[in-house]
Parts: C-alpha cells; structure tokens; sequence
C-alpha cells in the first residue's frame, strides 16, 4: 500500500471519527474517490445519501431501528400474502368467499396479488441479467434471508411465486393455441430464468435478494412501482455493500441497500415519470440542459450534433436515467458515483459528466458522419473514468 494511499485512508479516518461528521470535509475526500479498505465507501455513501445522519452516537441505534422496520415489510409484503395465498383454497369453504381470483372489485386481494404478479416478474426478468459479465450476482449470499428461508415456514416465497406464474401462463398459451409445442413465456427470451439459475433450498442467490428489494420497494410506491432500470440504480449500490469488508455491513446488506436505494430514488425518480418527462424536474428538460452546457463549453461540437440532428434523447436518455451504470464496468460506475453522491449538487454535477464525456471525442465526433457518431455515442469508447471525472471538474470550475 503506497504512502499516499494510507494518508488518504487516515484522512477519512479522521472525519469519520468525530462525534459529528464534517460533512463539507467528507463530500471533499469522497470527491476524489473512496478508498475500498475498512469499509469507508460503504459507510461514506450512506452518509452521503442521508441514510445515516451526521451525529455518530446516533448511528447504531437508527441502523438497528430501520432493519427492524425492514423485516416489518419482509413479513407485511412477503410473508403474510404468502401464507394467505398458501391457505386459500385448502377447504371448500374458500370457494364461496366474496374474495375470490374471479372478482372485479379493484380492491380484491386477490387482484392486489395479480397486480402485484405483473411487476414481480418483470423485476425477475431485469435481475436476472444484472451485470451478465460478472458472477457475483449469481453466487449464494453469506447471509441469506432467514425470515424467508425458514424451513418452519409454510407459505408461497416470490421465487415460487415466479416459478407458479410463469407455468400457468406457459400451460394456457398452450391450451388457447390449441398446440403443445408452443414455447413458454421463460424460453421465449435470452434473458430468461436458464441465465441466472436458482439455488438449491437455503440458497439465496444475490440477484434474489435484489429482487426482494425492489418488489418491497415497487409495493411502498405505488405511484412509481417499478420501472425497467431501476434494476441498474439497485445494483451497484446492493453490490458494494454486500462484498463490504466489514462482516456487519455484509450481514445487513439488504437493509440497508433498500433505505439507500429509496433514498436516491427520492431524488431521481422524476427521471422515471413518463408524465414528467417534459416538466422541468422531468428527464427531458436534463437532457436539453446537457445540450445548453455543451453549447456554452463548446459551441462547435453543439453545432455539429445539431447539424447531423443528433437529439440528446439519442443517447443522454440512458446516461442520465442509470446515472451512468450502463456506460462503464461496475468498479468505474463506483467511482463516478462516488464523485455523484458527495457533490452537494450532484445531479448538475452528473450534466458535467455527461458534457465531459462529449468534449472528449470532439475530434472523432467533428470527424464522423450521423452513423459514426451514433455509435460512438450509444458505445462510449473512453474507459478512463479518472480522465472523465477531471474533464468534469474543469468544466465545473470554469463557471
């Protein structure tokens, strides 16, 4: 370990070891990139996005407060509808209740249940290729849910709730067509359940305990629920904290990743609002912001976007709504998003990226024709994102 980078890691240790956190002194180091040892990052990020206040002697008891209300909506959310649909049916009794598949009333349990089926699977499908190139999300998790994995418990997990959902959607295609050779709905993809396989029984796998995350998280915003990409934001944030080094931080992953993820996604859900997408909080209204500091840096490459009518809609879309999780290998997303989370204005901060990241491919992009230039844009070919990062800051700093 270099000298320098020892020097760095006791500075964090500094400021995070008064009683009061000096969040400007943080926000400055976390800027540089967050050294991985003793589990800083995984500490400093949830700092930085309000999970944790500044006051130290308060952390333990909070922590312990919100794991305590997560397991709450393990069991309100999971566990009882679970056991409910488990026990519905057992006796003929059931048949004639006024709650039955059949009826229409949009407050009906069990229309609750297949509404909630139809987001429960396009979360599984969008987990099960996080990051395809890596095994992590894959491999069994060191602590596994036990609430959910209890053997003593009789009810219907999500993974059977999957797995029960898509073979009776397999079983009436085939009876509606009249075949039998009809592929299933899982086979019909690539991204289908044969990608990331599930564990044997006491197993969980990582791309599981996402998945709890943003159901649980879809079932307490209604409004929102779940949209396709949310999958991206969950993932890097669940990642660094379930391969923290430190074991306690590891153990409550789950947790803690949920109260984060709700955190940013209070601040970008906007981005995720159809309805708001030409309001001035919505994603339209960044992505022309984009284009307008472009225009200040660098008149000549605006103009020539322009020109060649490349709309920032073309490729800021996904920049800007994954906060760059789909540009770069995860271990770079982590060091943009430590840049992200600790400045104050970090979404302005996040255009600045996205400007920097024009500026330099100028001279290929002044060069190339609409297809060209297309490609380059929807397949960055910068991997350097320390070089990105400083281009940013210069930018920033010549306001």
């Amino acid at each position: 370990m270099s000298r320098l980078h020892q020097s760095r890691i006791a500075d964090f240790q500094e400021v995070l070891g008064e009683p009061t956190v000096a969040l400007t002194k943080l926000r400055e180091l976390c800027f540089s990139g967050i050294p991985f040892d003793g589990g800083l990052r995984c500490l400093c990020w949830k700092i930085l996005l309000n999970y944790l206040p500044l006051e130290k002697a308060l952390w333990s008891s909070l922590l312990k407060k919100q794991r305590d209300l997560y397991s709450q909506f393990l069991k309100e959310m999971i566990i009882q509808p679970g056991i409910a649909k488990a026990n519905l049916g057992v006796s003929r009794e059931d048949v004639t209740l006024e709650d039955h598949p059949l009826n229409p009333n949009p407050d009906s349990r069990w229309n609750t249940y297949f509404k909630d089926n139809e987001v429960l699977l396009q979360i599984d499908k969008d987990v099960r290729r996080l990051y395809p190139d890596m095994a992590f999300f894959q491999r069994p998790t060191d602590y596994p849910c036990l609430l959910i994995l209890d053997p003593q418990n009789e009810f219907e997990t999500l993974r059977r709730r999957v797995e029960q959902t898509t073979l009776k959607s397999q079983t009436v295609a085939r009876n509606r067509s009249g075949v039998t050779n009809v592929s299933s709905p899982l086979k019909s993809t690539p991204s289908s359940l044969s990608e990331y396989e599930v564990l044997p029984n006491g197993c969980e796998a990582h791309w599981e305990v996402v998945e709890r995350i943003l159901f649980i998280y879809a079932k307490l915003n209604p409004g929102i629920a779940y949209v396709q990409g949310m999958n991206e934001i969950v993932g890097p944030l669940y990642y660094t904290f379930a391969t923290d080094p430190n074991s306690e931080w590891k153990e409550h992953a789950e947790a803690d990743t949920f109260f984060c993820f709700t955190n940013l996604m209070a601040e970008i859900r906007d981005n995720f609002i159809k309805s708001l997408d030409d309001s001035q909080c919505g994603i339209t209204y960044k992505m022309e912001k984009v284009y307008s500091t472009l225009k200040e840096k660098d008149v000549e490459l605006y103009l020539k976007l322009q020109e060649q009518n490349i709309k920032p809609q073309f490729f800021a879309f996904r920049w800007l709504t994954l906060l760059l999780s789909q540009e770069f290998l995860l271990p770079d997303v982590i060091r943009i998003w430590d840049s992200l989370f600790a400045d104050d204005k970090r979404f302005d901060f996040l255009l600045l990226v996205c400007c920097a990241m024009l500026t330099l491919i100028r001279d290929q992009l002044l060069e190339g024709d609409f297809t060209l230039n297309m490609r380059l844009l929807q397949d960055y070919p910068i991997s350097d994102v320390h070089l990105i990062l400083k281009k940013a800051k210069e930018l920033q700093d010549s306001k």
